[in-house]
């Protein structure tokens, strides 16, 4: 693809997510203009559109896919719809911004990874945004200068004040734990293998019927170990916290503390509510390296496979929770497009 000076992108979906990357999108980053929206809900559409300079409004992502002004795709829509409008893309041979999941399940998702291998290139780019977190980044770069030597475990901790009213025990594996697996997967360069979630009491805040807190174990094929606490009804803020241990000394991210206040006889800082504000540099970071690779014509960061990968984690961690016992996961071969 030749370098646009402005490219043009198709955001499909105007929800929470996809009107807040319409936004950053139009006013946050540069490179890229929003040509069009699309929603199921019309009117939807209409009123994000009418807030941008020279956006158009669908219904029909093919159709916005194949406006003369639309370079590339920005998926925000629910994970269930995301394989058509993949598919979709392909026929268009247009890049792709997806966010997470790329489907909701290995399945769905191997066929799409199998329609990106018949284009014999890669087209997608997967919303595993914290990859692009400062803090990550760093602990990424410091597991790789091997000085503190071989990771044996990984400690994460995943907490939000208070679930939304459809969440179900289901979704805190494959909506929120989702992350740590690329994360897990990213941070140790190691496929997970196998899967065990353990259950204790649920808390009183928990809505009921909803199995909150869990507990989360992947095992790796480095041998490695990686736990996560998911708890989505801690009721005191949006918390993201992860500990490497390694041979020779400890890495740990996420303690908040870049403002530390005194006063009145107390210390302390500020918790973040909320993703959108723990991750708000992450999510501008990635879309600014999505937007420069796509004009280069480059697709990079996290993959089909990547997505894949974590489809397959998420869906034996359903059956984990809901069956009890470990499971093990058994991935393709993995194709030489993702090497």
């Amino acid at each position: 693809m030749t370098e646009r000076a402005t490219l043009g992108v198709a955001v499909i979906g105007t929800g929470r997510m996809g009107a807040d990357h319409v936004r950053r999108i139009d006013a946050v980053t540069s490179g890229a203009r929003v040509a069009a929206v699309v929603d199921v809900d019309a009117e939807r559409a209409k009123a994000v559109a009418a807030r941008v300079d020279g956006c158009t409004a669908y219904t029909d992502p093919s159709a916005a896919m194949a406006a003369a002004d639309v370079d590339a795709v920005l998926i925000a829509s629910p994970g269930p719809a995301h394989e058509a409008t993949l598919l979709a893309a392909f026929e268009h041979d247009l890049p792709v911004l997806c966010e997470k999941p790329l489907t909701p399940d290995a399945a769905s998702a191997l066929r799409v990874l199998e329609a990106e291998q018949r284009l014999g290139h890669r087209r997608v780019q997967v919303g595993f945004m914290r990859r692009y977190d400062p803090e990550y980044a760093k602990l990424k770069a410091l597991l790789a200068t091997g000085q503190l030597g071989r990771p044996l475990m990984v400690h994460n901790r995943h907490r939000n004040a208070a679930s939304p009213p459809f969440f179900t025990s289901s979704m805190l594996i494959s909506d929120s734990v989702a992350h740590e697996a690329d994360a897990t997967r990213w941070l140790l360069g190691h496929e997970i293998t196998a899967v065990t979630v353990l259950r204790p009491t649920p808390s009183a805040s928990a809505p009921n019927a909803l199995q909150d807190p869990q507990f989360v174990v992947f095992e790796t094929d480095g041998g490695a170990l990686s736990d996560v606490e998911i708890f989505v009804n801690c009721g005191f803020g949006y918390q993201v916290q992860a500990e490497v241990v390694c041979e020779r000394g400890t890495a740990r991210i996420g303690d908040g503390h870049a403002l530390v206040t005194n006063m009145a006889g107390r210390w302390g800082g500020t918790i973040a509510q909320d993703f959108t504000d723990r991750f708000e540099a992450a999510y501008d970071h990635e879309i600014q390296t999505w937007i420069d690779a796509t004009r280069r014509g480059e697709v990079t960061g996290p993959s089909t496979w990547d997505g894949y990968a974590a489809a397959a984690v998420c869906e034996a961690g359903v059956r984990a929770l809901e069956d009890g016992g470990r499971v093990e996961i058994e991935l393709v071969e993995k194709p030489a497009l993702y090497a």
